[in-house]
């Protein structure tokens, strides 16, 4: 915003002599914008001010009411989803009670969304459970610690991630056997962690914010010294194995060799070539395969320059369908094989469904995307330190006549996350801790940092409170869970699990 310069007369005086008027000097000019401008500590009482709308305390409840059936709710997303995938959908959903958190997001979402709210917005990850935190190679090929997905990122209110996150790490303690004040310590630390982090980035510059991260050196010191040697064997071979998962790897695991050609493997219904889908579709292959130049042509107009020029250099090869993740399965998730220097030198870039954010109907004003690929890779590269290199959008007509919207990356780039329900208590907490310094980060980056850590304080008030939701969470998610069970007993819905 510009400031607006004062009138002033012709000329001044000062200590006898004319002084012509002129543009104000630099220091000048500093001096009006600054004076127009909310101040750190402006903005950090009308964060305490919130306080009168959302108490610490408050953050504590449930909320009171009918809620919606869950299976209900979940069923609203099968309409949008492929019939033959749903019932794997629900089948990984009923294996553990975190799984089926996992996939939940929505019930979550119209949860927070009935509860007031503090009305400080951020660029929510809107489903920051712990298992979508993790490693992943930077541009520079160096491994870093941040958030790794964003299918339902949208703004909202910063405590609805700090609850999800922090719920989820009660549901995985609890799920692990830990009795329940250790479960409820583990969630404490993770809101603690984000308290403290945000209140830690509240008087640093803008550019320190953008720039921060997790030390990735640093974090194996921690690890060694909190969390003790099983968590620190365990996420030492996480980084390891992470290392090595790139498309090389995908071409090993997802690719056999046929007549001397490579090309993606028939694993139905988690894998299959574009080819044997189109024809159980009965539609023609080659026309189908003409049209891909020009989505990818599409996709590649959401790329930086120098970006589009390295992908340039790829050969498209081959098509494939593959069945992802917990909450994803059902929507359409491809990918595309393609060549570099040489068959050697592969590229493969996964084009995922993406849909309404599950928070979408639950803030208002609702903010409208042009197309729901643009809004995750807008969410993605706000929040995330450093974000993939390949990461772009595309709107495509599907063989069944429907348009939709998809995002792209690359479907592997030294990713990894660990397996958070084989963790010890001491593991878990010190996890906890970091997912919840990693999401202050990330919050900083889209949001007003001093007046959340004005509405938090220095006390454990905020901390305690979201414990308590935590553990009172776990064990409505826990019913919600036996409530699927049920309907699939019932032959409500059908479940298709161990796959």
């Amino acid at each position: 915003m510009t400031a607006t310069r004062p009138r002033e007369p012709p000329d001044a005086t000062h200590s006898g002599t004319r002084i012509p008027a002129g543009p104000p000097t630099v220091s000048e000019h500093s001096v009006r914008v600054r004076a127009g401008a909310v101040t750190r500590a402006e903005r950090a009482a009308a964060g305490k001010l919130a306080r009168r709308v959302v108490p610490l305390v408050d953050h504590a409840e449930l909320g009171r009411g009918q809620r919606r059936d869950p299976v209900d709710l979940l069923e609203t997303q099968a309409a949008s989803r492929i019939p033959q995938l749903v019932p794997i959908r629900y089948g990984r959903m009923l294996a553990t009670p975190f799984t089926f958190y996992r996939g939940a997001a929505l019930l979550m979402a119209a949860d927070l969304g009935a509860l007031p709210h503090s009305g400080l917005m951020v660029q929510l990850c809107g489903d920051a459970h712990l298992s979508n935190f993790g490693v992943y190679a930077t541009p520079e090929r160096q491994q870093t610690f941040d958030i790794n997905d964003f299918d339902e990122t949208y703004p909202g209110p910063f405590e609805w991630d700090v609850k999800r996150l922090a719920a989820s790490v009660a549901v995985v303690g609890l799920v692990g056997g830990f009795p329940r004040k250790k479960a409820r310590a583990a969630a404490l630390a993770a809101a603690a962690a984000y308290r403290t982090e945000i209140r830690r980035l509240a008087p640093m510059g803008n550019l320190a914010v953008w720039y921060s991260h997790q030390d990735m050196g640093d974090l194996l010191k921690q690890i060694r010294k909190q969390a003790g040697p099983a968590t620190e064997q365990q996420f030492g071979a996480n980084l390891a194995k992470a290392r090595f998962r790139d498309s090389t790897d995908a071409l090993r695991k997802l690719c056999v060799t046929v007549d001397g050609q490579v090309q993606i493997k028939n694993d139905p219904p988690l894998i299959m070539p574009g080819e044997e889908l189109l024809r159980a579709w009965g539609l023609p292959v080659q026309a189908w395969y003409d049209q891909i130049g020009t989505m990818i042509a599409a996709y590649r107009r959401t790329l930086q320059s120098d970006r589009r020029q390295l992908l340039d250099q790829f050969r498209f090869v081959q098509l494939g369908f593959k069945v992802v993740g917990v909450g994803s399965v059902g929507t359409r998730a491809w990918i595309a094989l393609m060549d570099g220097a040489d068959a050697a030198d592969p590229l493969f870039l996964q084009a995922k469904e993406a849909q309404r954010s599950v928070l979408a109907d639950y803030v208002r004003p609702a903010t409208d995307y042009p197309n729901q690929g643009e809004r995750v890779v807008h969410g993605q590269r706000l929040t995330q330190m450093t974000s993939d290199i390949f990461l772009g959008w595309q709107r495509i007509e599907g063989v069944d006549g429907v348009t939709r919207d998809f995002y792209v990356r690359q479907l592997r780039d030294g990713k990894g996350s660990i397996v958070v329900e084989r963790m010890n208590p001491a593991g878990l907490a010190f996890y906890a801790q970091l997912c919840g310094r990693t999401l202050a980060r990330a919050h900083a980056r889209s949001g007003d940092r001093e007046a959340i850590a004005g509405y938090l304080g220095g006390s454990t008030t905020f901390d305690e409170a979201v414990a308590d939701f935590s553990v009172h969470y776990a064990a409505r998610n826990d019913r919600d869970h036996a409530a699927l069970r049920q309907a699939v007993t019932d032959g409500r819905v059908s479940a298709r699990e161990g796959v």
